[in-house]
């Protein structure tokens, strides 16, 4: 059985605020340490509401986990479009006859 009561810690200094996605992945890590000290207690106990109260509550914080995790992939996705979109705009500023940029490909290995 493993005990994880490590809490985490923000690595931003406390003069600046975090980004968004910085955000998101401190409120996960959050739901993490949260999800793994709930999944411990449910494995301590034996009176049967506290049964069902380790239920609610794990089933409150693997929800709030699921809705992070798509928060954070759809902020990745519209970063992702967004560069492909600054891309296409640099692209199509190049003045027409002029080399296209080069791209060097690399053999993975």
């Amino acid at each position: 059985m493993k005990f994880h009561f490590h809490h985490p810690q923000s690595k931003q200094p406390q003069n600046s605020p975090p980004t968004y996605e910085e955000s998101l992945r401190l409120d996960l890590a959050k739901t993490k340490w949260e999800l793994e000290n709930a999944y411990a207690g449910f494995d301590y106990v034996t009176d049967p509401d506290l049964i069902d109260c380790y239920i609610y509550e794990l089933n409150s914080i693997m929800k709030r986990y699921k809705y992070l995790l798509g928060k954070l992939s759809s902020l990745k996705k519209t970063q992702l479009e967004d560069s492909l979109t600054d891309a296409e705009e640099e692209l199509e500023e190049l003045p027409p006859g002029s080399p296209s940029p080069s791209v060097e490909i690399i053999p993975a290995g």
